[in-house]
């Protein structure tokens, strides 16, 4: 748009320039060096040519060849334009040698340059009223131009590519960020899944087990009630005692599934929360921060989260704790999560290689972060993580 703005009105100049110079030729006769006057007839008829092939033009490098015969036409008949003269012919040339660098590349324009500035030192020299030295600095000065304005030309192309590349740069690193959120939605998808399932076998297991012990006991009791009743009474009050215990570990499951951003909490409110929601009549639940909590990204939060979850369920059905400490000691670096219990301990082989504890261990490892635990028989349970931020 630019270069016919630039085309269409040096054009228009042009040709007012032509008529005042015929108007000064008709009444000033013949003068001077005689072929001025056929220089100047031949940039005039060059001018409606130049305009008709402006218009097939082409601007691509692989332009066909038909079209780079246009090129090489729109040269040619600029070349008498610039040996009119004036500030529009001129603009004519530089936006051919813009279409010539385009088109044929830097020789095509380098060639251009050379064969408009022999052209003009020839001219000179066969003009007898123009010094050979004049010729020359004309030829030279011509030379010099042409080359100005293939720097121009070159800088405005290079800028054009730069801008094309950081476009298309821009627009590949808004699909890969697009890509990154799409993987970043199906890797929580995916742990969600995946803790469900370990959490679906945990509790198949746990409540599938009282559930089975319950079902033989009243079979028992019905099997003793006519022979040995109190045998049966002693089953029945054993399936009560069993069911208290499968709803206390239900409840401790349905705990433990509730989400992270609890009723909009995050961060401290949040493990607070779960916290308070493990304790009960028989159980103390102490909770305590030190520092501030630092600037995690929601990963590393749920982190924390299922650290504080395992660490309370751990120590509720392995340790049977009567009061659990909860402490979070909060640096801008890190968050040290620290859960013990007084409770009986747990032999570690056989709660350490559990689903729970090796699964938490791996999510604590994938952040950067470190795992430890320690249990004796009646010594309690302490479990410590550092999740670093």
């Amino acid at each position: 748009m630019v270069f016919n703005v630039f085309f269409w009105g040096s054009a228009v100049i042009s040709a007012l320039v032509y008529v005042i110079g015929f108007q000064t030729f008709q009444h000033a006769g013949t003068i001077g060096w005689p072929l001025s006057r056929v220089f100047f007839l031949v940039s005039a008829a060059a001018l409606p040519l130049s305009c008709g092939l402006w218009l097939l033009l082409p601007w691509r490098a692989d332009a066909s060849i038909l079209h780079k015969t246009a090129t090489v036409l729109f040269l040619v008949v600029s070349l008498p334009l610039m040996m009119a003269g004036g500030v529009a012919a001129l603009l004519i040339a530089s936006l051919a040698v813009g279409n010539v660098l385009i088109v044929f590349g830097l020789r095509g324009g380098l060639g251009y340059a050379a064969i408009a500035g022999l052209l003009h030192l020839v001219l000179g020299v066969l003009n007898p009223e123009q010094p050979n030295i004049a010729a020359v600095v004309n030829g030279a000065s011509v030379l010099l131009l042409c080359l100005v304005i293939m720097v121009v030309i070159v800088a405005m192309i290079e800028a054009h590519r730069r801008a094309e590349e950081t476009r298309e740069l821009l627009a590949d690193l808004e699909r890969a960020h697009a890509e990154l959120r799409r993987y970043a939605a199906q890797t929580r998808d995916l742990a969600v899944a995946e803790e469900r399932a370990r959490m679906a076998r945990d509790m198949h297991d746990s409540v599938g087990h009282y559930l089975t012990v319950i079902n033989v006991g009243l079979a028992n009791a019905q099997r003793y009630k006519n022979l040995r009743p109190d045998d049966a009474w002693d089953e029945v009050r054993q399936a009560q005692r069993l069911t208290l215990e499968a709803l206390t570990d239900t409840r401790r499951w349905v705990r433990a599934l509730r989400p992270l951003r609890m009723e909009g909490r995050t961060g401290i409110a949040a493990l607070r929360a779960l916290a308070g929601s493990f304790g009960s009549s028989e159980t103390d639940v102490d909770f305590t921060v030190t520092g501030t909590w630092p600037n995690v990204d929601e990963s590393r939060e749920l982190v924390c989260y299922r650290i504080v979850q395992e660490g309370l369920t751990n120590a509720l059905r392995h340790s049977r704790a009567r009061r659990i400490g909860v402490a979070l000691e909060c640096t801008p670096e890190r968050v040290n999560v620290t859960v013990s219990d007084d409770g009986t301990g747990a032999d570690l082989e056989s709660v350490g290689g559990g689903f729970g504890l090796r699964g938490l261990r791996e999510r604590v490892e994938a952040v950067g972060g470190a795992l430890d635990v320690t249990s004796d028989p009646g010594e309690g349970f302490t479990l410590r993580a550092v999740v670093p931020a």
